[in-house]
């Protein structure tokens, strides 16, 4: 596994609901807001020997992301709450937390959520629900075939209050974040079987579709620090349960639907769960090695073609990747159980060594495409 444990701290257990510094002697690299709580334990792994811990007092876990203070995180977490198709199915409801484990909060408590995101201000969060659609099917969040119809999009306050409906139709409306300027939010909407990305601005107003495709699913669209530039990952409906693991491609696209520039090369395999870095060059990915382990790569879009960089090295899964906003923590779900994406919890990663933070931004997005986008676009 090329996994080593580097220190336990062991302190009473009423130091862990307290949300105070981790042990000042723990490695960090130069400026870290790598901080782990009192009790943590810190492990170190590939051949970077990167820092990580596992979130304490977190339930299982998926998506999860930072807020601007690169302390808060929202996540879809396992909820006894949370309706499902039967007692022994999964589901998740929005809640926010510490990366310290700290600060545990629920969000929203009716019928069962998916994607969120933070507003750069700091008051305000956005989350996909199927809150106002019981009466539907519960679908399934992880199948394009039986995707939750009647899944919307809210918009609400830090501790959920003053909810706002920003989506009112019978699709599916999921995959949602919002713009470094707070101005904008992109999601994915599914109509007809065809899943495409639209946005709106931050009130909910202006609704305009971006891609038009009917071969292909785009998906997790995430917005590069211009706020102009939205990276997403892509696959052909033809490959899906064709090919395993299916086949994707990481783009980038304008705002306005034009510039589109693939950002990984043909023949690779799976590029799935992509997240741009706040350096406006590299962004993280999941790609699946041998023994169909999947794992969180690094990748350079100053250069395309060239491999990415293995970051995580595990047995099992690692995926739902993201950055913070001040590039130096990287989040990610583990699978902890004995099946595949089994008992997922989520980690933090010491990243700060990669130098991806948003002091390297040039102001500029790089333009080189890893190859040609296919007809059908």
């Amino acid at each position: 596994m090329n996994t080593v444990i580097i220190r336990t701290v062991v302190v009473a257990m009423a130091a862990l609901c307290t949300s105070g510094a981790g042990a000042k002697d723990l490695p960090k690299g130069p400026g870290s807001s790598f901080s782990p709580p009192p009790g943590a334990e810190v492990r170190e792994e590939g051949p970077r020997k990167l820092p990580y811990y596992k979130i304490p007092n977190v339930p299982k876990a998926a998506e999860a992301y930072y807020a601007n203070d690169n302390l808060h995180i929202i996540a879809q977490v396992q909820d006894p709450e949370a309706v499902r198709k039967n007692p022994t199915d999964g589901g998740a409801l929005t809640w926010t937390f510490t990366d310290q484990g700290t600060d545990l909060k629920r969000i929203n408590g009716i019928g069962q959520d998916a994607c969120s995101y933070f507003f750069p201000d700091m008051k305000h969060l956005v989350f996909t629900s199927i809150r106002d659609h019981l009466d539907k099917p519960i679908g399934n969040w992880s199948d394009p075939r039986d995707y939750p119809q009647g899944g919307e999009l809210y918009k609400a306050d830090m501790d959920g209050g003053h909810l706002q409906r920003l989506t009112h139709n019978d699709a599916y409306d999921a995959e949602i974040s919002v713009s470094p300027d707070g101005k904008w939010i992109v999601f994915g909407r599914q109509t007809n079987g065809s899943m495409d990305l639209w946005r709106m601005r931050a009130d909910g107003s202006d609704e305009q579709q971006i891609t038009f495709t009917k071969d292909w699913d785009e998906g997790r669209p995430m917005f590069l620090p211009d706020s102009q530039t939205i990276m997403f990952r892509a696959w052909k409906y033809e490959d899906y349960g064709k090919i395993r693991p299916t086949p994707m491609t990481v783009f980038t696209i304008k705002l306005d639907g034009t510039g589109l520039t693939p950002r990984t090369p043909p023949d690779t395999g799976m590029n799935w769960s992509s997240y741009p870095a706040p350096d406006g060059r590299h962004f993280t990915a999941v790609r699946v090695v041998e023994n169909n382990n999947w794992e969180v790569f690094l990748y350079d879009m100053e250069r395309p073609n060239a491999p990415p960089e293995r970051l995580t090295w595990n047995a099992k899964f690692d995926g739902l990747d993201s950055i913070s906003p001040d590039g130096r923590k990287l989040l990610f779900a583990r699978a902890t159980g004995d099946g595949f994406m089994s008992d997922l919890y989520t980690f933090v990663m010491d990243i700060s060594s990669l130098g991806i933070g948003p002091e390297h931004y040039t102001g500029k997005i790089p333009s080189r495409p890893a190859t040609k986008a296919e007809p059908g676009w």
